[in-house]
């Protein structure tokens, strides 16, 4: 079985959530201990709380890894794993900027944003993606006899909570060789503060294309006031693009990272881009399509028409 890597992101000295169920997705398809790689500027802290994950962990320390460009981090990458390794990614945009173009430098497949894995047969691996916005499940055989760089949805795996006593950090920081790149980091452009803080909320209501019209909007600001303090409106892209609510409320990996106690998907299929943007807490989802994706995902499933289900709600919380 080939050696299986995990390439963990991190922000403000402070892993992200994705690096446990990477964990676990490793183990889907090794029992072998798979060996994390942490990059970065100063990311001593960082490689040791992986190592209380991984066990093994590559650590990459370089001026230049200060901020994640994708370009610089390949290079570095190409130099320190080897070829017919299995290189797993949490599905995002900087894996998509990254990950394509290193599967072809170490000369293996490439498969995105998979939900599932359903092990190994020899040198197959056996994923799955979903297709049409959910709407269908496709079963990838992966050849992985050369090597394989995937992306994992983040959400698709649960938390692999056990922790290694004897985690082990080895610096290869001085193998990754010439880091120079056309494309360079210039600075980061922190967008101006919006109506709330969604991030900060307890309780998130957050709405869909399933609340039909911007009216209906009021319904999911009734059932906020009924749950009283902690609990903030919140929404998915298609609300912002169609300005019924401001962006500083949307929920994605284009919009806020939200970690509430209670989610509340609301007429929200759940596509990766949404779901990304969700990083724990208890999810319920209320959606009239039994098949939306936001059910393999959420604690709770509640099959109904959001229009006609907040109010009933609303009411009940009312009434306690």
């Amino acid at each position: 079985m080939a050696q299986v890597f995990v390439y963990l992101t991190h922000s403000n000295g402070v892993l992200d959530d994705a690096a446990m169920e990477l964990a676990n997705a490793a183990k889907a398809i090794s029992s072998s201990p798979a060996t994390a790689i942490v990059a970065g500027s100063g990311v001593d802290a960082v490689a040791a709380s992986a190592a209380a994950i991984f066990g093994n962990v590559i650590k990459v320390d370089n001026a230049a890894l200060g901020y994640p460009n994708a370009e610089v981090v390949r290079k570095a990458l190409v130099n320190i794993i080897p070829k017919g390794s299995v290189v797993l990614f949490a599905h995002s945009t900087f894996s998509m900027d990254c990950a394509p173009g290193l599967s072809i430098k170490l000369g293996g497949s490439f498969v995105a944003d998979i939900v599932g894995i359903d092990g190994v047969d020899g040198s197959c691996l056996k994923v799955i993606r979903q297709e049409l916005g959910g709407e269908v499940s496709t079963h990838v055989n992966v050849d992985i006899s050369a090597g394989s760089v995937i992306a994992v949805r983040p959400g698709t795996f649960a938390p692999d909570e056990t922790r290694s006593a004897n985690g082990v950090v080895t610096d290869r920081s001085a193998d990754i060789g010439d880091l120079s790149v056309k494309r360079k980091f210039i600075e980061v452009q922190t967008p101006e503060a919006g109506e709330v803080d969604i991030t900060k909320a307890d309780i998130l209501i957050s709405i869909g294309r399933g609340i039909e019209d911007q009216d209906n909007i009021q319904l999911a600001m009734d059932l906020k006031e009924a749950i009283g303090k902690g609990a903030e409106v919140s929404c998915s892209r298609p609300i912002v693009d169609a300005k019924w609510l401001d962006a500083s409320r949307q929920v994605g990996t284009s919009g806020c990272t939200v970690k509430p106690k209670v989610y509340m998907a609301c007429g929200i299929s759940g596509s990766f881009q949404h779901v990304g943007g969700i990083k724990g807490g208890y999810i319920v989802a209320i959606n009239k399509n039994p098949n939306a994706p936001i059910f393999q995902v959420a604690n709770v499933g509640i099959v109904a028409n959001i229009v006609e289900f907040l109010p009933v709600l609303t009411e009940k919380i009312q009434a306690l």
